[in-house]
């Protein structure tokens, strides 16, 4: 199909105003590059809507078009997932405008918010009626709750508190059709049927938009206990984690691992940055309790789970941060990781998953391998160690010219990512397939998982029109 370019630019204003439809090259720019600056696109205009119906009026007038639709929230992606291809037969619709917090029950323990709303804001809201929304990451001060939702994001506290998919109660809402669809109801139980939110849960917008969504809120903790642990491997670590499961229970709000090369990564580019200890350690754990007792429970909990792991000679060193200041700081040092491995060079990133029984036989294997085919490139290990979520990152050799490391990605990709289901794991764990993995899903998917998954594209978006390119 031709597509006329005023026709469509017309017929896209009449939708969301003229002055949200962005064409100008400067303004489109920031819509078309992601995070990480590895994806570039183009697309006829960036359209941003302000209401579910608006949304609605663009899907309907896309598919008499024949335009294709990028759906976008914060654009802090790491695959691709929101950036478009090249030509200019899409748009990108972003949902930046879509900014109510249309609900907030405080007995029932929910809150329902718009797509374009930032992770930050929604915590802030819930926070506003005394009550938690623990999902975190890294960029809540610019991801929203539609991408938050769309790729499944995990974060820190999916130990205790589980990823997004498990944090929400329902979705509304717009298919490649433009019909709307909604439960927003804050239903812990319905099974009336098939459970269409949970697809379009982690499907990066590739079967609809979602624009609004229903999410648990929990009430706050009355403390917060944090520490950092020295071990000397990921087998300790796992050792420490089974003690800490077993002394804190549901307490036990995180559990993160960094080696000690990404801890040395963040102290070279963030100069405040000081680990805890004098001399190096192979590796630090950054652990989490979230108490509904009292400050003094929290604390006893957490220093007799390292006393413990110092007894059983699993712990080499430990320190608990004394006050807020303090676990701040702590977590700055796991947080601020993925920054100092920007800031050093070009990496090859690795969001896997494993059973958490078999990651310390994961990390020996990968890095073996690694190794013995590229030698002295370096590993950047650390994640969400409780839940099996390992970001086990590659940076190149000291020197190594960035351009000509990066082409070694499909090679590197292939090394990991055998290696991860060699042991059982996934090769996404909570950014998503976007761009980067969709050949690599493949690849690892069954023939009947990949035609089931086509299947259910086809029966939904039979013109191809929605996201096109990302997942499959």
């Amino acid at each position: 199909m031709t597509i006329d370019r005023r026709v469509a630019i017309d017929a896209l204003a009449r939708c969301v105003g003229a002055s949200n439809v962005l064409i100008d090259e400067a303004d489109k720019a920031a819509y078309l590059t992601d995070w990480r600056k590895r994806f570039h696109g183009s697309a006829l205009a960036v359209v941003r809507p302000a209401t579910v119906d608006e949304v609605a009026a663009v899907v309907v007038a896309c598919g008499a078009l024949g335009l294709a639709i990028v759906p976008q929230g914060g654009n802090t992606g790491l695959v691709g997932g929101a950036t478009p291809g090249s030509g200019d037969a899409q748009i990108v619709l972003s949902t930046v405008r879509l900014k109510a917090i249309r609900a907030l029950d405080r007995l029932n323990d929910t809150i329902t918010v718009e797509a374009g709303c930032t992770l930050a804001e929604v915590q802030a809201a819930a926070l506003g009626i005394d009550r938690l929304f623990p999902l975190s990451l890294a960029s809540e001060g610019s991801c929203t709750i539609g991408g938050n939702l769309s790729t499944n994001a995990g974060g820190t506290a999916v130990l205790r508190y589980g990823n997004a998919r498990e944090l929400c109660l329902g979705v509304e809402a717009v298919l490649p059709n433009g019909d709307l669809v909604g439960h927003l109801s804050g239903l812990r139980k319905d099974n009336t049927g098939y459970h269409w939110s949970d697809l379009l849960i982690g499907a990066e917008g590739t079967l609809g938009i979602v624009t609004a969504a229903t999410l648990k809120l929990y009430p706050l903790p009355r403390a917060k206990w944090t520490a950092w642990a020295a071990v000397a491997s990921p087998g300790d670590a796992l050792r420490l984690l089974s003690i800490a499961q077993a002394r804190c229970g549901p307490t036990l709000t995180a559990f993160e691992l960094v080696s000690d090369f990404a801890l040395s990564l963040v102290e070279k580019h963030f100069p405040a940055a000081r680990s805890p200890f004098a001399i190096r350690h192979p590796q630090g754990v950054l652990i989490e309790l979230s108490d509904h007792e009292s400050e003094a429970h929290a604390r006893a909990l957490l220093e007799a789970l390292l006393e413990q792991g110092l007894r059983d000679g699993v712990v080499i060193d430990a320190v608990v941060a004394e006050d807020l200041a303090r676990a701040d700081a702590l977590w700055a040092l796991r947080e601020n990781v993925s920054a100092a491995q920007a800031a050093e060079g070009g990496n090859i990133k690795h969001d896997i998953s494993v059973p958490i029984s078999r990651i310390a036989d994961f990390v020996a294997a990968a890095d073996r391998a690694l190794r013995d085919r590229f030698p002295e490139v370096r590993m950047v290990t650390f994640g969400h160690l409780g839940d099996g979520n390992l970001h086990y990152n590659v940076s190149p050799p000291a020197g190594r010219d960035e351009a000509s490391f990066l082409r070694l990605q499909p090679e590197i990709n292939r090394v990991v990512h055998d290696a991860v289901v060699q042991h059982g794991g996934s090769i996404s764990a909570e950014h998503g397939i976007g761009q980067l993995k969709r050949d690599d899903l493949a690849r690892y998917k069954s023939p009947a998982e990949m035609a089931m998954m086509r299947s259910i594209k086809s029966a939904l978006d039979p013109a191809g029109l929605m996201n096109p390119g990302k997942v499959l």
